[in-house]
């Protein structure tokens, strides 16, 4: 289990599980032999993308960001279709802490896609129930409004398993809220419409998630978008501002689908200078 430590701060990234997904469809309009130089590709033309929640304990509370892929919630064709070679062990992870789900107090989720939400219930028998009993979930509303009344595109990913037995532990927020203090959520949309980043200032450093309009570190470049982006031109304009932004000012980037990086910072000539590789 990989660490980052920052002063009283520490992120722990949990097994949430894999997809490989398809490595044109992740990198839009971008040709395969730019973006091949950057990620890893196997012959079927994929691309390993973790999903594997970020962990950590701030003021009092054990907060996640994302849930993972989730154990018994996919069919065999839906782990074919979406590579998922590996299901979630997150019990197994919070456990190494000396934690249970029953533990968690709070879950940021940046949308609820299904491989971002699925690890929020399971199955008892035949009835869905919550994985965290205690939590509190939060997301925009915009996300949170589609997710439980997807549109011809969306409902491919917005599934009622995920959202049907978790309404009542779930928080909305519009532009932009404050979980605690130094914890921030903001709407950015661009992937989905309500999609969000997090940003948490703690101990002189800050540290930036941004989800999936910057999935892994080779999407970078702010025009480099996904062909799943609902909305690309608005991922674009939020690349731009918030990555000039983080590089400008020496912040940390935080990942939840990268195979590569769970952590780094970059130097304004475009240079790695900090990291936590994935073991």
């Amino acid at each position: 289990m990989e660490s980052l430590k920052s002063g009283d701060l520490t992120f722990h990234w949990l097994n949430g599980g894999v997809t490989h997904m398809d490595g044109g469809a992740m990198f839009g309009v971008v040709p395969k032999p730019l973006w091949s130089k950057k990620y890893a590709v196997n012959e079927l033309n994929q691309i390993e993308l973790r999903t594997d929640p970020l962990f950590f304990q701030y003021q009092g509370k054990n907060i996640l960001i994302e849930s993972g892929i989730g154990k018994g919630k996919l069919n065999e064709k839906q782990k074919r279709n979406y590579g998922v070679h590996e299901e979630s062990s997150i019990e197994e992870s919070l456990e190494k802490l000396g934690l249970t789900t029953s533990d968690i107090d709070i879950i940021l989720m940046t949308h609820m896609h299904f491989d971002h939400a699925c690890g929020l219930t399971k199955y008892e028998g035949d009835k869905l129930v919550p994985v965290f009993p205690n939590a509190e979930i939060h997301t925009s509303k915009v996300e949170w409004d589609e997710m439980r009344e997807p549109n011809i595109r969306s409902r491919n990913t917005y599934w009622k398993e995920n959202w049907e037995s978790i309404t009542g532990q779930v928080k909305t927020f519009e532009g932009e809220k404050e979980v605690l203090p130094g914890l921030r959520m903001i709407h950015t949309g661009g992937h989905s419409d309500g999609h969000s980043i997090i940003v948490i200032e703690h101990g002189g450093e800050t540290f930036i998630h941004m989800a999936d309009i910057m999935p892994t570190h080779a999407h970078k470049n702010p025009l480099w978008v996904l062909a799943y982006d609902d909305y690309p031109m608005t991922s674009i304009h939020a690349k731009d501002k918030w990555i000039n932004q983080a590089i400008e000012n020496e912040w940390w980037f935080l990942f939840y689908h990268d195979a590569v990086y769970r952590a780094l910072k970059w130097n304004r000539d475009g240079e790695i200078v900090e990291e936590v590789p994935r073991k």
